[in-house]
């Protein structure tokens, strides 16, 4: 078991070695401010540098590199500058070397490390090592911090007899630590099953199956911050995104990787991606979507891009000189046909046809006798002849206007989507009010991600070197596709939980999910330690688990704190009230179709709260920094509050198109809070809720 407590400031958990804790305490302290002077000077040295360069590109580039530097350096008093410390085994007379472990690396003029990175290899142990396989730790040390300041320590002897550390109270108070404003990294608690798919390799895309609570969007920002310290060089080149279900999600994790001293990730939602194609304006039925979003879609679309293919019947005539070059019909289909072979995308062909005719003619005037420098075969390329024949042969395709065509026009889509699509799936596709031109469209999302997948068949898109999918669960095959195309030559690590889909078009399984996103070679990890939610409201929650996902192991809470659970019907006011006494984040989560009326419930009661999904109110209150958020249940996903009142769980699940999925979006609603749950409930609660 870690060592006895010492006194501390009020709240802050404390736990130190035997002996003198005072004075190894003072000396810590001592320590602590000394690495954060070193850390001022480190960042008044990046920042009295200058970006002295030969031209103005390279001067912003270096401007650029020295403002990213002086972020990497940001020291937030409030945060503590590290959080643990290793010593390792000494050998023979040598002297044992002891490392600090935090979210940046520290160290004196001399270029020796006061603080050495989390992410750094030998930090590696200090999550991973244990009594049976100790990694060379002969003592692992935490602390506890209050406001930035240490107040205490625990010691976890690693190669002492006996058996090892059942709980440290200081790792649980940081689990536990009351929060408000948006989320913060867990860089102090990762558990070893999360450090290993933290510190997975840049070329392997994982699948993070998690259930509540398990951390898996704190692992997966972490990785992210992770391969960016590993492989700077290549992941700032190619760059790196991280996808959020919408765009209050965004806000939530915003602060997380800033925190790590990382800030060259763009944070984005697959709408902000696709909307590059055109404006989102319409919505449709959840039929219309999910069949938009299948991923036998995608053949139908390579089939209609490339049945614009004509067939030559006349030959090409080049007149060049007094001479008339000619590349007869059936030379030309031949060109078509080798071009079409090589699979490129659709425009590319196109200027491998204009290349392949020019070259047959290249080949005749050679023949002729006549001498030619290699700048004549782009040359004849771009003679209007060839160009004119090549656009007959392969005419320019646009995303609009064949998404456009395919949707209004029966006979197009019954061409290309014969043996695909049934004739009832077709006439799903059709609008009700078709639109008579591309421009005046009323996109969908559904559709816009078509149109991504148009463009891709059109011409290649940039792949980035690394992409982190949250909530990936909810995305339909196409949409997977379109984040797999991001990374082509690069790899993701995806998150989600099945038990909370709450698409009609999302995934039933990651295999099938990784087939989607091109990658069918990643590997899927599950976490079921619940470090988050309390063991009552997980235990709770998962009685949904046998309706929703009876495939799925169920969570496991590991805290020793039960949580609170309460099931009433009192006043939802009073509720709120009751968690606004406490010390944390409150969340209210009512079913979409109640939210005005639960905003008018709290502002006629005089209580300040933000509205999620809202950037500010009249107030000025924003979603987050407020200590009382107003939570739409379909804007919960992913969402944490210490304390969380809900309202009306029958009303989340009517709320969806189907029995399922209203359970599954009422299993999320359940599983938001990290220490108290109120169960408001009018009539009676969910059948599902009330098996023992």
């Amino acid at each position: 078991m870690p060592a006895p407590a010492v006194p501390s400031a009020p709240d802050a958990p404390t736990a130190a070695t035997a002996g003198d804790t005072s004075g190894e305490l003072a000396r810590e302290q001592e320590f602590l401010e000394n690495a954060r002077a070193q850390l001022a000077r480190m960042r008044e040295q990046a920042r009295s540098l200058d970006a002295l360069a030969g031209d103005r590109v390279s001067a912003e580039y270096l401007e650029a590199a020295l403002a990213r530097r002086l972020a990497q350096l940001a020291d937030n008093p409030e945060v503590p500058l590290f959080f643990g410390r290793i010593d390792l085994d000494g050998t023979g007379h040598e002297p044992a070397e002891v490392f600090h472990i935090g979210r940046r690396h520290v160290s004196d003029p001399q270029g020796n490390p006061l603080v050495v990175d989390w992410r750094a290899p030998v930090s590696t142990p200090f999550y991973r090592a244990t009594r049976t396989e100790p990694m060379g730790v002969a003592v692992r040390r935490r602390y506890g911090f209050q406001r930035g300041a240490l107040t205490g320590f625990e010691d976890e002897p690693l190669t002492a007899p006996g058996p090892g550390a059942e709980s440290s109270a200081i790792l649980e108070a940081e689990i536990e630590r009351p929060r408000t404003g948006p989320m913060r990294d867990i860089v102090a608690t990762i558990q070893p099953e999360q450090d290993v798919i933290v510190r997975s390799g840049i070329d392997r895309t994982v699948v993070v199956q998690g259930a509540p609570g398990t951390g898996k969007t704190a692992v997966g920002l972490h990785r992210a911050a992770y391969l960016l310290y590993s492989h700077r060089e290549r992941v700032s080149r190619a760059g790196m995104t991280v996808v959020g279900p919408n765009a209050s999600f965004l806000r939530y994790i915003r602060d997380v990787l800033p925190a790590l001293g990382e800030v060259d990730a763009t944070q984005t939602t697959v709408e902000q991606i696709v909307a590059v194609h055109g404006r989102l304006r319409g919505t449709e039925p959840a039929d219309v979507a999910r069949l938009k979003g299948d991923g036998r879609m995608a053949e139908v679309l390579r089939r209609a891009v490339w049945s614009h293919l004509v067939e030559p019947s006349e030959a090409l005539v080049l007149p060049r000189g007094a001479r008339r070059w000619r590349v007869p019909a059936h030379e030309a289909r031949e060109c078509v046909a080798q071009v079409v072979g090589r699979e490129p995308r659709f425009d590319a062909g196109r200027d491998h046809l204009r290349h392949a005719l020019a070259h047959r003619i290249l080949v005749q005037i050679e023949e002729s006798g006549e001498a030619l420098d290699e700048r004549a075969w782009d040359a004849l390329a771009r003679t209007r002849p060839v160009r004119d024949y090549t656009a007959a042969v392969w005419p320019k395709v646009t995303p609009t206007a064949l998404l456009h065509r395919l949707l209004v026009d029966p006979a197009f889509l019954a061409a290309n989507a014969d043996g695909v699509l049934t004739a009832t799936e077709q006439e799903l596709l059709r609008p009700l009010r078709p639109s008579r031109t591309p421009g005046t469209a009323r996109w969908t999302l559904a559709d816009l991600v078509l149109l991504d997948e148009v463009a891709d068949l059109l011409a290649r898109g940039a792949s980035v070197a690394h992409v982190v999918v949250d909530e990936a669960q909810d995305l339909s095959p196409m949409m997977l596709r379109a984040l797999g195309r991001r990374a082509r030559t690069g790899s993701l690590t995806v998150l989600g939980d099945l038990a909370q889909a709450t698409t009609p078009w999302g995934v039933s399984s990651w295999t099938d999910a990784l087939t989607h996103l091109g990658k069918p070679d990643g590997h899927v990890e599950q976490l079921t330690a619940g470090f988050r939610v309390p063991g009552d409201v997980i235990e709770y929650a998962a009685r949904l688990l046998p309706s929703i996902a009876p495939d799925l192991a169920p969570p496991v809470a590991v805290r020793r704190a039960r949580g609170e659970l309460v099931l009433t019907t009192e006043p939802l006011v009073d509720l709120v009230r009751t968690a606004l006494a406490r010390e944390g984040s409150v969340g209210l989560i009512v079913p979409d179709a109640g939210t005005d009326a639960a905003r008018a419930a709290l502002a006629a009661a005089g209580l300040a709260f933000a509205v999620v999904g809202e950037a500010s109110d009249d107030d000025g209150a924003v979603e987050f920094d407020a200590r009382l958020d107003l939570v739409p249940a379909s804007l919960a996903k992913g969402l944490e509050f210490d304390h969380v009142v809900l309202d009306d769980p029958e009303g989340v699940v009517r709320g969806e198109p189907d029995r399922v999925t209203g359970l599954r979006r009422l299993y999320v609603c359940l599983t938001r809070a990290v220490t108290s749950l109120a169960v408001r409930h009018r009539d009676d609660l969910p059948a599902e809720l009330r098996r023992p």
